[in-house]
């Protein structure tokens, strides 16, 4: 659940933010219940109906995009279950996780990340008698949520980089430069928390 809101309006985006992560808990386990191709099959078929259902195909477009960082592990998947002779096998954990990420997609598509951080800080409410603050919990997981997508983003652009001035493979000499601009984005989001009054 990387992603940020869609901006294409759908109903979706009207219903409350506990509601849709209930939902989706309770698919999530629906799909681990479920251990034929051919059921999952029809989830995952489920999943594409309802992104067309609700915003046509524009919405459907933009969360089969979201799907594209899936691929590295459907190919390492599909070749393990293949050399072993298990396709059956195979076919199930891909389809069980294609049907998990792009219901949680859909979630994270529709629903404001201030609304996600509201749901967890009332769920960490109880953690408050232990001493630990609800607040923080959920804005330590929001920016998780948000930091992530944007050090991929990144990550991208100084592979990029250095694909423009080297034609050597980038592999581990970007991990210096990736996680010197980690550091410095986190001081940045420091600076801005404490200029608005800390995490309290």
């Amino acid at each position: 659940m990387l992603t940020l809101t869609s901006p294409v309006e759908t109903s979706a985006h009207h219903l409350p933010a506990g509601v849709k992560l209930a939902a989706l808990s309770l698919w999530t386990l629906v799909l681990f219940q479920l251990s034929t191709p051919l059921v999952l099959g029809l989830a995952l078929a489920a999943v594409v109906a309802l992104h067309l259902g609700l915003g046509g195909a524009t919405f459907a477009a933009h969360g089969a995009r979201l799907l594209r960082p899936l691929w590295p592990f459907v190919l390492i998947v599909a070749l393990w279950h293949g050399w072993t002779g298990d396709v059956a096998g195979g076919a199930v954990v891909i389809l069980r996780m294609l049907a998990a990420v792009a219901a949680a997609n859909l979630v994270t598509m529709t629903t404001r990340l201030s609304d996600m951080v509201a749901v967890i800080e009332a769920l960490a409410r109880p953690l408050a008698r232990l001493g630990l603050s609800p607040r923080t919990l959920a804005l330590a997981l929001a920016l998780v949520v948000r930091f992530i997508p944007v050090m991929l983003d990144r990550m991208d652009r100084i592979t990029d980089a250095w694909r423009a001035r080297s034609p050597r493979p980038a592999r581990w000499r970007v991990l210096v430069p990736a996680t010197l601009a980690a550091l410095d984005d986190a001081d940045h989001a420091a600076e801005a928390l404490r200029a608005r009054g800390g995490a309290d």
